[in-house]
């Protein structure tokens, strides 16, 4: 079984969008398939947004895995991390937490309420619900709350 010391992290690029976006759809179904149940994944939106972090300079986009197949997504900015997605036969063993720590000096996020996994990692290491909320960009719109830390 992969551990998460033998994931090697590299810079993502374009030509990784598609495996971006087939592995936030194969997390989504499972982690949110009770929040998104029965709306088809957005798969050509959720890609060209890859393709614009991908191109943001000020946006870092990392990955682990085979580019076909990744283990592990994360993006973040100065502040804020955007993006973070483990291929579900790998929870648990360390990955997630390993990429929160590479995003190294950011203090907040916007999670999905409904996201009950990830809210207990974020808390696990130390964030914290700041109190604002938004809705999320895909439809149905679930409610997203931000953490912060530090």
């Amino acid at each position: 079984m992969t551990t998460a010391t033998d994931v090697v992290f590299r810079p993502a690029t374009a030509a990784d969008a598609d495996a971006l976006t087939e592995l936030e759809r194969d997390t989504n179904l499972i982690a949110l398939g009770h929040v998104f149940a029965g709306i088809p994944f957005p798969y050509d939106e959720v890609r060209d947004r890859w393709l614009r972090l991908l191109a943001d300079p000020d946006v870092r986009v990392e990955v682990a895995g085979l580019p076909a197949r990744l283990d592990v997504y994360l993006a973040w900015d100065a502040e804020r991390l955007r993006h973070l997605g483990v291929r579900p036969e790998l929870w648990g063993c360390g990955l997630a937490r390993r990429a929160v720590e590479r995003a190294d000096g950011v203090c907040r996020l916007w999670v999905l309420r409904d996201n009950q996994r990830a809210r207990g990692l974020y808390e696990h290491l130390g964030w914290a619900p700041t109190g604002l909320e938004q809705e999320a960009e895909w439809p149905p719109y679930p409610v997203e709350l931000e953490y912060g830390r530090g």
